[in-house]
């Protein structure tokens, strides 16, 4: 992965959460240009610096080695990972996330859960990117990841017993 599609990642993740280029920064223990470097695909980031980015967002972060032979992305060669174990969330779905009631689902789950909001924001963004590219369906107007959020989230409030 390049530095311009690295950024653009870390950009898209704190964006989805609602969250300043400060907050992150303040809970990754880095400075604000740094950062704000990183998202611009500048810098050079350090492992370290990156895991720290990574839990400040709610995620974690996988180190992939491939051979020559895999394809870009997450190894797997099909150029579908976003460096975290999941398919990079659409646009459509970024823009979903700083919706209103994106925001009020994952709040109420997090308080359910007993977790931070922007944890569970991030969990419940991986998980419907990661539905969406099962499903071939990218790009999907707002209502569908309406009912594909009410559905996690009813599995998560309420597992089977």
């Amino acid at each position: 992965m390049d530095h311009v599609e690295l950024g653009r990642r870390l950009r898209a993740r704190r964006a989805a959460l609602g969250r300043t280029v400060a907050s992150i920064s303040a809970d990754a223990g880095l400075s604000v240009p740094y950062v704000a470097n990183l998202e611009n695909g500048r810098g050079n980031p350090t492992l370290s610096a990156l895991d720290r980015l990574a839990t400040a967002l709610g995620t974690r972060l996988t180190l992939t080695l491939s051979s020559p032979d895999d394809g870009p992305g997450d190894g797997t060669g099909d150029g579908g990972g976003d460096g975290d174990g999941g398919p990079v969330p659409p646009p459509a779905l970024l823009a979903f996330a700083r919706t209103r009631h994106f925001r009020r689902e994952a709040g109420d789950l997090a308080a359910l859960l007993g977790e931070e909001q922007h944890a569970v924001q991030a969990r419940l963004l991986g998980a419907l990117a990661a539905v969406a590219h099962a499903l071939h369906r990218q790009e999907m107007p707002e209502r569908d990841w309406q009912r594909l959020l009410d559905a996690l989230v009813l599995v998560l409030a309420h597992p089977a017993g």
